[in-house]
């Protein structure tokens, strides 16, 4: 039997993608817009979220590479046997599948494709050292170029279908904590909780998507010390009257994450906590009212630190104040030049979509103790944001 180092597997019918085929088009148009400006004649992405971005297609690695091809005429999604027909149903361009039967057939089929001794346009903040040699070893390139800030950019600003999506996903999260909010009471564990938030948004994800894959919504519900960092996994922990608690959804659709961030208490909250909660409430609310196209990350960062600063806080502050969202998730890629802090300048604009999510984290020990954090997502418009999270914050609500 003769074995193909790979081969076209277009098994079955196309599936129904999150988005047409004219915005999967226009994406393309715009990344070889990118790729004509640096002058390369090819490109091969290999990071998850920009896959997922311009092809529809969002991999599963387990220890293999996945690419997408992109020349002038051409869009080609390079998958793994292991996943059969799927990546091609799932995506809007063509497939290759490649075998294992021969070490190195992942290169041979993007070789296939981009032709020798062309340009290429990489990520170079995700083609690690060993596929970067491997890619000029079995592409015979006249040279590479970096395309990982460019594509960033693009995805920065979304287009009206990608925005009604993450309209969606945010409903969605105010699902899951609503749930939690019910599931909340003494003697239960974070986990039990976790699992109500997790069931409800997926649920509610299926009713809302039913075209769609289904994978990777979770929930991080954490109390007590536990509420420390924002990203503390769940604990059997359980839950004991007068807790601070940690409230975190995130629902993912077709590779958009979305989130609700809330802090909330068990029974009742000290006044040590509570004047804690209401100053980073009042930093959120502030912070809310500084988010309007022509202002810079920097810019908002300084208007809150000040606050802070000005309630002797600022010590306390954890991160940044917020980030963009879109093709995201917590192990694949976010537009890193989209985030509120001191060192990142760019300027919002109307279609960019990003949180405003201050936190606190006063060490074990002192009184009022713990991480407090809200976490609205707004849409820039042209004169302003708009907030499309709906779960209340603060303790008028969220003392259960």
């Amino acid at each position: 039997m003769e074995r193909p180092d790979f081969f076209r597997f277009h098994n079955g019918e196309k599936a129904v993608l999150p988005f047409s085929q004219a915005e999967y088009d226009a994406r393309l148009m715009g990344l070889r817009s990118i790729m004509d400006a640096q002058g390369a004649e090819v490109a091969v992405l290999t990071s998850m979220h920009n896959i997922a971005y311009y092809s529809g297609f969002l991999y599963c690695a387990f220890g293999r590479p996945y690419g997408l091809v992109v020349t002038a005429t051409e869009a080609v999604v390079i998958s793994a046997g292991i996943d059969a027909g799927q990546p091609w149903r799932r995506c809007a361009c063509d497939g290759i599948t490649y075998t294992d039967w021969q070490r190195d057939n992942y290169w041979r089929a993007v070789a296939h494709v981009t032709g020798p001794g062309r340009v290429v346009a990489i990520e170079s903040d995700h083609l690690n050292l060993a596929g970067l040699h491997k890619l000029q070893t079995f592409l015979t390139t006249e040279k590479t170029v970096d395309i990982a800030a460019s594509t960033a950019q693009q995805r920065m600003v979304k287009s009206p279908a990608e925005r009604a999506l993450i309209r969606a996903g945010a409903q969605v999260a105010d699902v899951g904590g609503y749930a939690i909010k019910d599931a909340i009471k003494e003697g239960i564990r974070e986990i039990d909780v976790a699992m109500a938030g997790r069931d409800a948004m997926e649920a509610e994800i299926a009713a809302r998507f039913p075209d769609a894959e289904y994978r990777d919504t979770w929930v991080w519900f954490q109390s007590g010390l536990n509420t420390d960092g924002a990203h503390n996994p769940v604990t059997g922990r359980v839950l004991q009257r007068g807790d601070i608690l940690s409230l975190n959804t995130f629902p993912m659709i077709s590779g958009y994450y979305t989130a609700l961030e809330r802090t909330l208490f068990v029974g009742e909250v000290d006044d040590a906590s509570l004047a804690y909660w209401q100053a980073n409430v009042a930093a959120h609310e502030l912070g809310m009212s500084l988010m309007k196209p022509g202002v810079s990350c920097a810019e908002i960062t300084h208007g809150i630190n000040d606050f802070f600063a000005g309630q002797d806080l600022l010590q306390y502050r954890s991160f940044g104040y917020g980030h963009s969202f879109g093709v995201l998730s917590h192990y694949y890629g976010r537009e890193a030049g989209l985030e509120l802090r001191e060192d990142i300048d760019t300027v919002l604009a109307p279609g960019m979509v990003i949180s405003m999510e201050p936190m606190l984290t006063i060490p074990e020990g002192q009184p009022g103790a713990g991480g407090y954090r809200e976490h609205d997502i707004l849409i820039i418009t042209e004169d302003g944001a708009e907030n499309i999270t709906g779960y209340p914050y603060g303790p008028g609500f969220n003392v259960v």
